[in-house]
C-alpha cells in the first residue's frame, strides 16, 4: 500500500500542487484503501475458535485414542499441542502489535523475509488452500446435514455452494454483520459442547472404569513412539487455522492489545473443547470398542442420545462445520487484499466497496474459487497436499519475529512475547517435529505441496517486473 500512496503523492506534486494539498490527497488515499476498525474482543476470540472447532473435534479423537491405547498418552498429546499452540499465539500477539495491517501472516513474512517469500504464501493461499478448505468444509458439512435430511449427493452440492454464496454475500454486505454471524455460531457450539460435556456425567451413562488402566497402553495399540507421531500430527491438524484471526486484524479495534488476548483465550476455548469431547468419548465408548472415527462417533452419539444420536451429533457437527466456514470466509480473503495493495495481485481488488466499506473484491474471489472446487470435486487431496506447506509458513512467520526484533531499535509494541526468545524457540521445535512426523507419514503429499508454491517463483519475477514498469 506504502508504494501506491508515494505514486500517488508523486504525481500530485507533478502537476504542480502545494504541499498542504498533496498531504490531504495522501490522507484521503489512506483513508480510502483501509478497512474500518469496528471489530472487538469477542469476534476475534470467536474467528479463533470457530475456525479451529471443525469436525475435527469428533473424528480425531478416535483415531488418536485407538493408536496411543492409554487415557493419559491421549490427554497429553492435547496438552502439549494445546501449550505449543499457546506459545505461537503469543508471537502472533507480539507480530500483530507491531504490523497491525489486514493480511496476518503475509504481512509478517514480507516484513520479515520481503515480498517474494510473502508471495508464495500469498500464491498458495489464493489458488490452492484457502478455496481447498472452505470447499472442504461447505461439502463436510452438508454431508452431515444430508444424513439428517436425507438429501441427495446433487442436494449436498446444493446446499454447500449456497452455504458459500451466503456467508460471502454477508461478508461483503457488512463485516460487522459477518462477524457477528460468526460470533453467535462460536459461543452457541461452545455451549453446546459443554452441554455433551456436561450431559453423561449428569445422566451417568458412562463408566469411570474405561479411563482404567490410566497409563498403560492396552492391547493392539502402535509402539509409543509410532503412535506419539502420529497422534501428533492428528492434533496439531485439528488445530489448525489459529493463526487466521491475524488476517482481519486490520479491522480490529486496538490490535495490538486486542489480537493477543483474543489469541490466548481462542487457544485456550479450544484445548479445553478439544479435551473435554476427548474424555467425554472415552466415558461412553470403551477404547476396547474403537474401530474408526465414524464408528467412533456413532457409538458416543447412541450411549449419550440413545436411538437418535446419530442425528443430534450431526446436527452439532453440522453447527461446528458452519462456524468453521463463516471464519474462513470472514479471514482469508484479507490475504489478496494486502496483496493487491502491495500491486502484487489485481490493484482493483485493494479498494474497499465505496458502499460497504468491505474487501467485498476479495471476497468473491474465495466464494468463485471455492464454489468451482465443490462442484468438482477435487478438494479433498488439495488439502492433504498443502498441510506441510502450511506448516512451513507458519514455522517460518514465527522465525521471523527473530528478525524483526534483530532489527527493531525502538521501543516495539506495547505488547512483546512473554519469555521471549525461549517461547517461539520451543515452538519452533514442535513446529520441526510435526514437519518431520509429516514427511515421514506423506512424503508425496508434502513434496507435491512444495513443487506447486515454489512454481510461484517465476509467477512473482514476472507481477514484480509488471509493478516496475
Amino acid at each position: 500500500m506504502g508504494k501506491g500512496l508515494i505514486s500517488v503523492c508523486n504525481e500530485t506534486n507533478a502537476l504542480g500542487a502545494t504541499g498542504a494539498e498533496a498531504a490531504a490527497i495522501l490522507n484521503s488515499a489512506a483513508s480510502a484503501a483501509e478497512l474500518r476498525r469496528q471489530l472487538g474482543l469477542g469476534s476475534a476470540a470467536a474467528a479463533v475458535a470457530g475456525e479451529v472447532i471443525g469436525i475435527g473435534i469428533f473424528l480425531t479423537p478416535a483415531g488418536m485414542a485407538k493408536s496411543l491405547g492409554s487415557p493419559f498418552w491421549l490427554l497429553t498429546v492435547w496438552l502439549l499441542v494445546g501449550a505449543m499452540t499457546i506459545c505461537g499465539a503469543l508471537c502472533y500477539g507480539e507480530l500483530a502489535g507491531r504490523f497491525p495491517r489486514a493480511g496476518g501472516s503475509y504481512v509478517y513474512l514480507e516484513e520479515a523475509f520481503g515480498s517474494r517469500l510473502a508471495f508464495l504464501y500469498g500464491w498458495m493461499s489464493l489458488l490452492v488452500l484457502d478455496p481447498g478448505v472452505t470447499a472442504a468444509l461447505a461439502v463436510g458439512g452438508g454431508a452431515y446435514a444430508a444424513y439428517i435430511f436425507h438429501w441427495s449427493p446433487a442436494a449436498i452440492k446444493l446446499a454447500a455452494v449456497s452455504s458459500i454464496l451466503i456467508l460471502c454475500a454477508l461478508n461483503i454486505f457488512s463485516t460487522l454483520l459477518g462477524a457477528g454471524v460468526l460470533r453467535w455460531i462460536t459461543w452457541l457450539k461452545l455451549g453446546v459442547l459443554g452441554l455433551v460435556a456436561i450431559w453423561p456425567i449428569a445422566f451417568r451413562l458412562g463408566s469411570r472404569a474405561n479411563f482404567i488402566p490410566f497409563f498403560a497402553q492396552r492391547p493392539g495399540a502402535l509402539p509409543l513412539t509410532a503412535a506419539f507421531g502420529a497422534a501428533l500430527v492428528s492434533a496439531g491438524y485439528s488445530f489448525g487455522g489459529w493463526w487466521d484471526v491475524s488476517k482481519i486484524q486490520g479491522e480490529v479495534r486496538d490490535p495490538e492489545r486486542t489480537l493477543p488476548r483474543a489469541l490466548i483465550l481462542g487457544v485456550l476455548a479450544v484445548t479445553a473443547a478439544f479435551i473435554l469431547i476427548s474424555m467425554v468419548f472415552l466415558y461412553v465408548v470403551p477404547l476396547s470398542r474403537v474401530t474408526s472415527g465414524e464408528t467412533f462417533v456413532a457409538q458416543a452419539g447412541e450411549a449419550l442420545f440413545g436411538p437418535a444420536g446419530g442425528i443430534v451429533l450431526s446436527a452439532i457437527v453440522v453447527l461446528c462445520v458452519l462456524g468453521s466456514l463463516a471464519a474462513m470466509i470472514i479471514a482469508s480473503p484479507r490475504v489478496y487484499f494486502a496483496m493487491a495493495q502491495d500491486r502484487l495481485f489485481f490493484h482493483a481488488i485493494a479498494r474497499p466497496h465505496p458502499r460497504f466499506g468491505t474487501p467485498a473484491g476479495a471476497i468473491a474471489i474465495l466464494g468463485i474459487l471455492a464454489s468451482v472446487l465443490v462442484l468438482a470435486r477435487n478438494f479433498e487431496q488439495i488439502v492433504a497436499y498443502f498441510f506441510f506447506v502450511a506448516i512451513v509458513f507458519l514455522g517460518l512467520t514465527v522465525a521471523g519475529l527473530f528478525v524483526v526484533r534483530q532489527r527493531d531499535s525502538g521501543a516495539g509494541p506495547a505488547v512483546k512475547t512473554p519469555g521471549y526468545p525461549v517461547t517461539p524457540v520451543v515452538f519452533l521445535a514442535m513446529m520441526i517435529l510435526l514437519l518431520v512426523a509429516l514427511a515421514v507419514r506423506n512424503p508425496r503429499e508434502a513434496a507435491v505441496g512444495c513443487a506447486v508454491v515454489l512454481a510461484g517463483v517465476p509467477v512473482y519475477s514476472v507481477v514484480r517486473h509488471k509493478m516496475k514498469k
